[in-house]
């Protein structure tokens, strides 16, 4: 029996070990091959010749160092040799060859290269060196006698076999097979495609030859074969019929699990199997672990994913996760013990392989696995490197290790475990994590020589198609037994949560008045690992929108994390771009945290801050971190949130929302509007006022509101348009579910807050660009009306604007204020109320004035520019930038003479301060600490 593909790169492995060191041609060449057809479990003396005599091109007599007639000639050079030498130099034999027994394959090597030919030219150039042959001993298949079969290959399989996997779907899907089976259907296919690839089904490519042997072109039968294949994997070989069809009867036994229930047979037709043999020429033997969550991604419908709140992610950004809550440790500590002398290295070494064996992985919004296979993968690479530190991979005189392969793994699927609502991802889950063992397995195999396979399957990884927020986690690990929690769990957001999502968010809260106020979805997974973890040891890390780092959210939450369950945020990510590799690919900004009960924290916790979303991080070091993800260990209050206040911690003037219309759009026009409605009662136009928000104000944007509230009811009455309008803002208000608003009929021509300044007055728009320095700010004059979308502060003068637009004041915004989608949001009671406002003298602020006059003359330089396009940053003027620059340096003295180091510094020292104006008794208690700070 043939060797399987396995067992022959675990022997290229240990040969390339033996041959390591193999540099002499003459002296060692032909044991070289013996050894070498060896691999293949072939002897080298029954199918080729050392030293064949021929002439030579230009009738010189010369010698083939191996010469296999019709198949194979090589040209063995001493180690360093020019193998384009050598090449030409195996050609010259060709004429003094008989025709019948001309090679199709040339190989030439120097021990440390090889070089293989095809001069059929039906498969590329082979280039490899010693220690890559195992990756390569395929494309020597001809060995076996087995014809190359070409397959479409890629570095990894990447969206594009999502993709096909996703058309197959929807075909499938459109022809009414659908729900439970074709989830099913889909999970299993996916896996024969991988087990095709990766010497799981040997020879490979039977599933593909299956498909385009044996199969109509129709695809009438698709169905019936795959049906029929899946019943043969779930057979054990000794109880398959006897008169089995010989293709089939190729195939293993897999396990029970995966291939035991019975399935509807799916109705193919010609293009549904057109779509199954495109995903089959792909090879998925590299397959990247990211590609599961691709795969489910792609074939998910957009709403479905919205309302789940799914979002998948690259190997890079989960690792962001992993390596700062366990990998770094574990490699740590491994390094010390292989570093480590005497009798007890090894000792120690086997002490921490045990432990190994012993933790578990627990994702409670699992999905497809993603994080689950990347753990998983990442632990049996660390056990690779600590077997080899404990044994080596030396062996005896007759070729032994001194350790048995197949019991010396301790790292398996059963150590991970999940919860996900979908059936669907649930089971591509186990199956990824399946192909994940495989794949590891066969690393395995290459690195210690000895063929290492778990087929059939024998453990199972524990994922459970449950709801995490509608059961106790504990009755699916444990809590004791966990060592660390993990993931990606669902990102929605209030305004799209759905009914029962929100019972579920104000149950996980333990809310008395049974309300889950603003928090985020993701916020209930941290609520429920927080009482998880209370019972065990294990830490946690999670990824989850910045929301919970900023704005009203941190009071809600983060009280609970520190105060209810006692945990300490051990390590986290500072906000970056979520990168996902799947069509339809959600963009999100998040950050990750880490968390640990306070009984365990680690002294030192780690930040990771990007100046580029979408760049790579800088790592600091530091006592204790805030909620908001920066130094707490100056604060006598490490827990400090700030919560929304009512009035300013100072005696500034009053920031106040503008006009809250509640009109159904009645009395505003935009331009067009505006010309027809005076076309057909020009008496109105001096009750037409402009109308600003975010938007007018800084697009430029131009909006009216009939303001009616002052005008005389005779004359109202002579403008039957304007009556016209004014009863259907009664009748909008009338059918509201708000009793506020339908009190609100009864004065149809008052809007629901009135703030319509008879004086100059400063605007703040409530939402800016995310991308801006500067929220743009600026003064209007009457008889302009300012809508609830911006801000408005009556009788404000320079030193106001010079404070508000300052850098110090947009660093406070930015770490403290709230946030939609990710532009900033300006919040009255959370961002202007709790802003520490400094201490000035006269001259102070005399030259504060000046500098905010500068912005606002620099400004006016261009008279043709919105605000959107004079603070774009892209655009944004030299001269206005250095005003900025300017004021800003100056309002940073107010508020110490040493520069600050940056944004996060600037925010430091503000929260410090907040903390002396909101609870002076504990900020005198505890002198200020210096933040331990390293890059």
């Amino acid at each position: 029996m043939r060797l399987s593909w396995n067992e022959i790169r675990a022997r290229a492995a240990r040969f390339a070990e033996d041959w390591k060191d193999a540099k002499y041609e003459r002296g060692e060449a032909q044991s070289f091959y013996n050894d070498f057809f060896e691999i293949f479990g072939v002897k080298r003396r029954s199918v080729a010749y050392y030293e064949e005599r021929v002439k030579k091109l230009g009738g010189e007599n010369g010698r083939i160092d191996l010469f296999w007639p019709a198949v194979l000639i090589v040209e063995q050079k001493s180690a360093g040799g020019n193998l384009v030498r050598a090449r030409e130099q195996a050609l010259e034999y060709f004429p003094g060859i008989k025709p019948k027994e001309v090679p199709r394959f040339v190989l030439v090597s120097d021990f440390q290269n090889f070089e293989l030919y095809d001069l059929d030219g039906e498969s590329e150039p082979v280039f490899c060196t010693l220690a890559t042959l195992p990756l390569h001993v395929q494309a020597f298949g001809f060995i076996l006698g087995i014809q190359k079969v070409t397959f479409r290959d890629q570095d990894e399989v990447n969206i594009d076999a999502a993709e096909l996997m996703g058309a197959l779907h929807d075909a499938l899907e459109a022809s009414g097979y659908k729900g439970h089976d074709l989830e099913r259907f889909l999970v299993r296919v996916l896996f024969c495609l991988f087990a095709d690839d990766a010497s799981i089904f040997e020879p490979r490519g039977i599933f593909l030859d299956l498909l385009t042997q044996r199969t109509n072109e129709d695809g009438s039968d698709t169905g019936q074969w795959l049906s029929q294949l899946f019943e043969v994997l779930n057979t054990h070989e000794d109880r398959r019929q006897n008169n089995l069809d010989e293709d089939l009867k190729k195939f293993p036994y897999v396990n029970g699990d995966l291939f035991q229930e019975r399935l509807r047979i799916p109705q193919f037709g010609a293009p549904m199997r057109k779509a199954l043999i495109d995903a089959a020429e792909f090879n998925w033997e590299r397959v990247s672990p990211a590609i599961f969550g691709s795969l489910f991604q792609s074939v998910m419908d957009k709403k479905e994913r919205r309302a789940q709140g799914a979002h998948y992610t690259t190997e890079k950004n989960i690792l962001k996760v992993f390596q700062p809550l366990f990998l770094d440790q574990l490699r740590a500590e491994f390094e010390v013990l292989k570093a480590r002398r005497g009798r007890d290295r090894n000792e120690k070494l086997y002490a921490f392989h045990e432990r190994l064996g012993k933790m578990r992985f627990f994702d409670p919004a699992c999905g497809c696995g993603n994080f689950l296979i990347i753990a998983y993968r990442e632990l049996r690479d660390l056990e690779i490197e600590l077997i080899k530190a404990m044994f080596g991979t030396k062996r005896d005189d007759q070729g032994r290790l001194s350790f048995d392969v197949a019991h010396i793994s301790k790292i398996n699927v059963d150590q991970f475990y999940g919860i996900e609502l979908g059936e669907f991802p649930a089971r591509i889950a186990e199956v990824a994590l399946w192909m994940m063992d495989h794949i590891m397995n066969n690393k395995f195999s290459l690195a210690f020589g000895e063929n290492f396979a778990r087929i059939p399957l024998k453990t199972s990884p524990h994922i459970h198609c449950i709801d995490a927020l509608d059961n106790d986690w504990a009755a699916v690990l444990p809590p004791e037994q966990c060592s660390y929690v993990f993931g990606n769990p669902p990102f929605v957001g209030q305004s799209f949560q759905s009914a029962k999502q929100r019972e579920q968010m104000a149950r996980v809260i333990d809310n008395e008045r049974g309300r889950a106020g603003s928090l985020d979805y993701v916020g209930a997974w941290f609520l429920k690992a927080g009482k998880f973890v209370q019972n065990g040891e294990a830490q946690i890390g999670f990824v989850a929108t910045n929301s919970i780092t900023q704005g009203e959210q941190v009071a809600q939450l983060w009280p609970l994390l520190f105060g209810r369950y006692r945990l300490e945020i051990v390590f986290a990510h500072r906000t970056f771009a979520w990168g996902s590799d799947a069509r339809g690919k959600a963009h999100v900004h998040v950050v990750i945290i880490g968390l640990a009960r306070r009984e365990i924290e680690p002294a030192e916790k780690r930040l990771f801050s990007y100046e580029d979303v979408d760049g790579e991080a800088a790592e600091t070091r530091h006592s204790v971190l805030s909620p908001y993800l920066f130094d707490a260990s100056g604060l006598a209050d490490r827990h400090l949130v700030v919560r929304e206040s009512n009035s300013p911690l100072k005696d500034v003037p009053r920031l106040r929302m503008g006009s809250k219309i509640v009109d159904g759009g009645n009395f505003i026009f935009d331009e067009d509007q505006r010309k027809d409605f005076l076309a057909l009662q020009p008496e109105a136009e001096p009750f037409l006022c402009p109308l600003v928000g975010s938007e007018e104000y800084i697009n430029g944007r131009k909006r009216w509101i009939l303001s009616l509230d002052s005008v005389q009811p005779n004359v109202l009455r002579s403008m039957p348009r304007v009556a016209e309008r004014i009863a259907a803002v009664k009748e909008f208000r009338g059918k509201s579910k708000k009793e506020k608003t339908r009190a609100l009929a009864q004065t149809p021509t008052r809007f629901e807050v009135m703030t319509i300044p008879q004086r100059p007055f400063l605007v703040i728009p409530e939402v800016s660009s995310e991308r801006r320095e500067y929220v743009p700010i600026g003064w209007l004059e009457p008889p302009t009306i300012p809508s609830n979308l911006v801000h408005t502060l009556v009788d404000a003068d320079l030193l106001n604007f010079g404070l508000i637009t300052s850098r110090i004041h947009m660093t406070w915004l930015r770490y403290i204020g709230g946030r939609l989608k990710n532009d900033y949001r300006y919040s009255i009671g959370l961002v202007y109320n709790t802003f520490p406002w400094p201490e000035a003298s006269e001259a102070q602020k005399t030259k504060i004035r000046e500098l905010a006059q500068a912005v606002l003359e620099t400004r006016t330089n261009y008279p043709q520019a919105t605000l959107a396009d004079l603070y774009d940053p892209d655009l944004m003027k030299a001269d206005l930038r250095k005003a900025h620059r300017d004021l800003d340096a100056a309002v940073d003295r107010l508020y110490r003479a040493k520069a600050f180091e940056g944004d996060r510094d600037r925010v430091e020292h503000l929260f410090g301060l907040y903390e002396k104006l909101t609870d002076p008794l504990a900020a005198a208690a505890k002198p200020a600490k210096k933040r331990k700070k390293k890059a």
